[in-house]
């Protein structure tokens, strides 16, 4: 059954129904096919997409103003010079007037309050690009790669090495959707967000999703056919980056991990990698790397997210 996300915002894979949730993954596997077939499709002709920039970016920036362009509309890039959320004028005022002027709004902020109320005042569909707590986009992206090279999503096992962070917060929703069983290998202290882990539980427990959280990181990757890692310290938490570095060592994305898993697990890192520290060259250059597909299908996901809430 097509489900409708017409003027509907997307600030956390938690608002989405299972439904609506595979459903974007179609449309995204339908316009890659579109793209490879260079089939003509422009559903944005006449479209802007407002793009709310407060942290730097080379994926999410270009995924969307690429995006846009190919399917006939056009990104606006408002950079933290161009809008100061909050300062110069209120969130609010931001929202409801680049509503009279765009037809959805994309912002990757730091404070996730900031596209809550970009979300409560807009009168067009607000797209999280990411936040200090979520990242939607990019979990779609990823688990349309899982599916993509495994051939399903339910019942495979996701482990995540790393921080309990935003990439983890969301991984564990869209897991919980997908009914995949995600284990989260952490050191004592770094764990996610315990109100997230709860409600994703709550979902994964209608879909038969497991999600774990663990200390032992032999335990995490046993069995495991996706391996994710991500930069220790996220954009922002410099200053906490040489203490997260000495927790963190132990759970390398290294080749003795990768070993620890299934034999034909695939590896998944968000970009930007920090080669050396949570994951080494021979891993995301190996044959079980699919990072540079997971990074292209950015565009693939995040076009299909407006594609469903725009038209």
């Amino acid at each position: 059954m097509t489900v409708s996300l017409k003027g509907k915002s997307l600030v956390s894979l938690g608002d989405l129904s299972r439904e609506e949730f595979f459903q974007i993954l179609d449309t995204a596997d339908e316009l890659k096919r579109k793209h490879k077939r260079s089939e003509p499709f422009t559903p944005f002709v006449g479209k802007n997409l407002a793009l709310i920039f407060q942290k730097p970016s080379l994926r999410t920036r270009v995924s969307f103003e690429a995006g846009m362009t190919r399917y006939g509309g056009h990104g606006i890039y408002l950079g933290p010079t161009d809008i100061q959320l909050g300062a110069r004028e209120t969130t609010a005022d931001i929202a409801r007037t680049l509503s009279r002027y765009c037809d959805a709004i994309m912002a990757r902020t730091f404070g996730h309050d900031i596209v809550l109320e970009l979300a409560k005042h807009a009168t067009v569909p607000v797209v999280n690009g990411l936040t200090d707590l979520e990242h939607p986009c990019q979990i779609l992206a990823d688990l349309m790669t899982v599916r993509e090279k495994l051939g399903r999503l339910e019942g495979l096992k996701l482990t995540f090495l790393g921080d309990g962070n935003n990439v983890a917060h969301s991984l564990l929703q869209g897991c919980a959707l997908a009914g995949m069983h995600m284990t989260v290998a952490v050191p004592r202290g770094f764990e996610p967000n315990a109100d997230i882990l709860a409600r994703a539980r709550e979902v994964g427990k209608r879909h038969g999703s497991r999600l774990e959280v663990s200390h032992d990181i032999g335990k995490a990757l046993k069995g495991a056919d996706v391996l994710y890692t991500d930069v220790w310290a996220s954009m922002g938490q410099e200053a906490e980056k040489e203490r997260k570095a000495k927790a963190m060592r132990p759970l390398q994305l290294n080749a003795q991990a990768l070993a620890k898993a299934n034999r034909d697990a695939i590896v998944l890192h968000c970009l930007p990698a920090h080669r050396g520290e949570e994951i080494t060259d021979e891993v995301i250059e190996g044959p079980q790397s699919v990072v540079f597909d997971e990074a292209e299908n950015r565009l693939h996901a995040q076009m299909a997210v407006l594609v469903m809430v725009i038209r």
